[in-house]
């Protein structure tokens, strides 16, 4: 087994009409063994920068207490919160600086721009970034999340229907991986605030 899948994890992000959504499974496990089932793995940046992070929890964990600081001493001297593409190049930044010891953590970076312009971008261990227009994926499902995404997402979503289609399509993706599931949370991020739902999934 990977060391990516040890905890397991389903992560999306998508991209509606100056709007974005980001959400993942709760369930927190070794391997098959299921501990607990409201552990997230979205982090709160700022209200307009979420980052969702699969992989070892541990590693993950660790990664996000680094962006925090590094966020925060940002915010001290420029006075101003962190743009999502700034964020994303500075998180390129810190996983290149450790190549040859990576963090076991994929990363997911989704917000709005000051312009309401979604932007969503991925990366790998050492911070190869990938942006797209439409949707990112992370986590120990990606063929059934990809194809769920793939069919239901179109462009210029409003707020309610971008959270019922991550809902269901987070909902079908993990459903058909024992390492991920046991209940989800979803933020939708939109130009004057930030909804957050938690949903009751299937617990088999």
């Amino acid at each position: 087994m990977s060391i990516f899948s040890y905890n397991g994890a389903a992560v999306v992000a998508m991209a509606g009409k100056e709007c974005v959504a980001i959400g993942s499974d709760l369930r927190f496990g070794v391997q098959t063994q299921t501990i607990t089932c409201d552990t997230p793995k979205v982090f709160r940046i700022h209200d307009k920068l979420y980052l969702g992070l699969s992989g070892l929890l541990t590693d993950a964990q660790t990664l996000h207490e680094k962006l925090m600081f590094r966020h925060n001493l940002y915010k001290l001297r420029e006075e101003r919160d962190m743009k999502p593409s700034t964020f994303g190049h500075m998180l390129s930044n810190a996983l290149y600086e450790r190549r040859f010891g990576p963090y076991f953590a994929a990363p997911v970076v989704a917000g709005l721009e000051p312009d309401g312009t979604p932007f969503l971008c991925g990366m790998d261990t050492i911070g190869a970034m990938e942006k797209a227009k439409d949707f990112m994926i992370t986590g120990t499902s990606p063929e059934s999340l990809y194809g769920m995404c793939e069919s239901m997402w179109r462009p210029d979503m409003e707020p309610d229907e971008l959270f019922e289609t991550v809902a269901q399509c987070l909902m079908s993706g993990f459903d058909r991986d024992a390492l991920a599931g046991w209940g989800a949370v979803i933020h939708v991020i939109t130009k004057d605030k930030v909804i957050s739902r938690t949903l009751k999934t299937r617990m088999d």
